[in-house]
């Protein structure tokens, strides 16, 4: 079955990952830190930035996944859902190298957490075979 809701957000978060990559590895020549942040600020605002991606996106993509597999890529929670996702994390990205408490770090985290506990209640559902009998049902 395919699942183009969980592709293209997962295209999508791709090129944001290879850029956040990107941004750390260009640190590290310019500063020439091999290993860790070097005791240098922004090479450990980019550095978590980086961390903070992969501690958020890959379960996100799996219960989109889940939830696509099993109920279909009708309902459009799910699309919204994989959009919300990417803008919240390229907000995240931005509000990481700008001083703390800024809006772009903090309403990508919010919406990042929101799209976590949402997306894992509905996968919950669906799992408890909750689902209304039409593939249309959000």
């Amino acid at each position: 079955m395919p699942i183009p809701a969980t592709l293209i957000t997962a295209g999508l978060l791709g090129l944001v990952f290879l850029a956040l990559t990107v941004r750390v590895v260009g640190r590290r020549v310019s500063g020439k830190i091999m290993i860790g942040d070097g005791g240098d600020s922004q090479m450990l605002e980019r550095i978590r930035a980086h961390a903070n991606f992969t501690e958020h996106v890959p379960l996100t993509l799996i219960l989109m996944a889940g939830i696509e597999i099993t109920a279909g890529h009708h309902s459009p929670w799910l699309w919204l859902s994989g959009g919300l996702l990417v803008l919240a994390r390229i907000a995240h990205a931005i509000g990481m190298s700008r001083p703390s408490p800024n809006p772009f770090r903090a309403g990508g985290a919010l919406i990042s957490w929101g799209l976590i506990l949402a997306l894992s209640l509905w996968a919950l559902w669906l799992g408890l075979g909750l689902q209304p009998p039409s593939p249309d049902y959000i």
